[in-house]
């Protein structure tokens, strides 16, 4: 696998987001956040120490105990997320005026994290060691990367109650649910197909008319229906939301007492489907 410069310019604009989204809406509003950059900012608020030099000088020990873990290229691409999220906390320094409305910034702020971040790791990429501790913790304690994510973040918001007042503490964790809901939004993609499993006794007609007339590849699956114990071919395909009517259309024709089940696809790769990067 090769570094992708699509890639890597994606990461940088993705940390530059999260760079600016910090320092406007987090430190400018006295917000706190999980992960390395949390510790960060209650070293800023506590002790008065520059968080893009923090972040950086407690994330790279932290990728470097990582890197045969992550592997070559992922190792490259979490040094260029938390080197440029260091560099763009350093540039947008000027960006600190309060808000003057909370509850707006600490929605800004959970707006601006949550972009900034789901594009560096939509593409790869990494700002934070904590997740290189999660896979570690993974790798050997058998923890779950979610379980240990959770985890570290919870200390750390709690230590974040040294200085944050109740409002503060409220907000913050607006801001952290909101910034969680929108990188997995941004990771899944706001393009979305359908799955298809279609359950006939007109398969083959069924998956020779989709691959004529839809181009689209379909698949057997094996089944056995409960009731008759007979062999069943069910078939899978994935289409486009545009493309549910035509293919119900198909289906119908084919076999008018057939059962279709339509799931959510959020994520498609290969041939038809151009909604992944890099």
């Amino acid at each position: 696998m090769r570094i992708k410069v699509t890639n890597v310019l994606a990461i940088i604009l993705g940390s530059a987001i999260m760079g600016f989204g910090v320092n406007y809406f987090n430190i400018a509003n006295g917000l706190a956040e999980g992960g390395i950059m949390g510790v960060s900012l209650i070293l800023n608020y506590v002790l008065g120490w520059n968080p893009g030099l923090t972040s950086i000088l407690i994330n790279i020990p932290l990728l470097l105990l990582g890197w045969k873990v992550m592997g070559r290229v992922s190792f490259i691409y979490a040094m260029i997320g938390a080197v440029s999220l260091s560099v763009f906390l350093y540039m947008f320094e000027f960006a600190t005026k309060p808000l003057g409305d909370p509850l707006l910034a600490s929605l800004y702020a959970g707006a601006f994290v949550g972009i900034g971040l789901g594009i560096v790791f939509r593409y790869g990429g990494m700002t934070d060691g904590m997740d290189v501790v999660a896979m570690l913790c993974k790798q050997y304690l058998g923890w779950s990367l979610g379980k240990t994510l959770f985890l570290t973040d919870a200390v750390i918001i709690v230590v974040s109650l040294v200085y944050l007042d109740l409002h503060r503490a409220m907000y913050t964790f607006i801001a952290i649910t909101v910034g969680a809901r929108l990188i997995d939004f941004v990771q899944e993609g706001s393009y979305s197909a359908k799955a298809a499993t279609i359950i006939s006794s007109q398969p083959e007609v069924i998956a020779a008319k989709v691959l004529e007339q839809m181009k689209r590849g379909v698949t057997f699956l094996n089944g056995k229906g409960a009731y008759t114990s007979e062999p069943k071919e069910i078939v899978y395909c994935v289409v486009s939301h545009r493309e549910i009517g035509r293919l119900k259309t198909i289906v119908m024709e084919a076999d008018p007492s057939a059962f279709v089940i339509f799931n959510d696809v959020h994520e498609v790769v290969g041939k038809g489907f151009n909604n992944q990067p890099g």
